[in-house]
């Protein structure tokens, strides 16, 4: 009877089971290393997306803030009326006519504003994206087809089609109301990354794809995708950014349901109460202004960031950098012991 049960015909199966789990854990490591560690680093060294990421986070705060009801919520006479910013450090952005806290307004809109600007700018781009890779890439019959729906959208006027949509909808969740602000905004775009494609499917690497039997949603997704993703990353800023203007806009006019606090609407009563014509009501309009402004701007800093992650070139030739310092960094402490 063998004394050995790990060993059967000279093989060591306890050596075997732990180089399978070796490489598992090399592959994890490797996963780990050069699809979040390297471009974290490369997008976290340039100065815009560390802004953005600081812009953001501050929204996102703010956001939680609301959620877990850890500020006031934004009723009447709270303080004083029309008190200007940090005159009084409990009321620090100030306060309206009817001595409501400005800061609770914009703290109260920021959750909604946030998932209707995620809803606007995911429906855009995901929808343009799917519509002008497959477009450009197929060809013939199928781009002929889609070509015509995208015309057909872009025709449409697209602000008398969301004003009209949204007296009929009367939209109250935010998810909703991003999509029917971007009902159309898709077309144009997917017209944009269809010529981006066309161009794109004539290169060497994608003919050596297609001749070696690979299937057409790999060669998008594996080749096509990567190389148009500043692009994409970019208009899914726009597209965000149009969700907030366009929002904002309808809600000052009084197109948009007066259903709870968004930016718009403080805009609008800012307005009413004259805050455009006396200094004293002047805050009531520039403190939703600057929280407008400040989004879209944090988000066009992360999006100029990101092109590191998502170009190959300018990520090849970052990582190349850090690689070769890393290096010299190693050679000099060797030197040095």
């Amino acid at each position: 009877m063998s004394t050995e049960p790990d060993r059967a015909d000279g093989i060591d199966w306890r050596s075997e089971t732990s180089d399978v789990e070796m490489s598992r854990r090399d592959r994890l490591n490797e996963f780990y290393e050069q699809k979040i560690y390297v471009p974290a680093t490369v997008a976290w060294s340039d100065r815009r997306t560390r802004i953005g990421v600081l812009i953001l986070s501050v929204y996102l705060l703010m956001a939680v803030v609301d959620l877990l009801g850890l500020w006031r919520d934004a009723s009447p006479n709270q303080a004083g009326a029309l008190l200007g910013p940090f005159e009084n450090m409990a009321y620090p952005l100030g306060t309206t006519r009817s001595g409501v806290d400005l800061l609770a307004l914009i703290i109260d809109s920021t959750p909604f504003i946030l998932l209707m600007v995620l809803a606007g700018g995911v429906w855009a781009t995901t929808l343009a994206v799917i519509v002008g890779t497959v477009s450009g890439y197929k060809g013939g019959t199928i781009d002929t087809v889609i070509t015509a729906i995208s015309d057909f959208f872009m025709a449409i006027p697209g602000l008398p089609l969301v004003i009209v949509l949204a007296i009929a909808l009367s939209p109250e969740n935010p998810l909703l109301l991003g999509v029917i602000l971007t009902i159309n905004y898709w077309a144009g775009l997917g017209r944009s990354i269809r010529s981006q494609v066309l161009s794109i499917r004539e290169e060497s690497y994608i003919e050596a794809s297609r001749t070696m039997g690979t299937g057409s949603i790999r060669i998008i997704i594996k080749d096509v995708l990567p190389n148009i993703m500043p692009y994409v990353m970019v208009n899914f800023v726009f597209a965000a950014r149009y969700t907030i203007f366009a929002s904002v806009g309808l809600y000052f006019i009084g197109v948009l349901p007066y259903t709870g606090q968004n930016w718009g609407v403080t805009l609008n009563n800012g307005y009413r109460q004259g805050g455009l014509f006396t200094m004293d009501a002047f805050h009531w309009l520039l403190v939703p202004i600057v929280a407008i402004v400040g989004l879209a701007f944090g988000l066009v800093l992360l999006s100029q960031g990101m092109d590191r992650i998502f170009n190959p070139r300018v990520r090849t030739r970052l990582t190349g950098e850090s690689e070769s310092i890393e290096e010299e960094e190693t050679d000099t402490t060797t030197e040095m012991i």
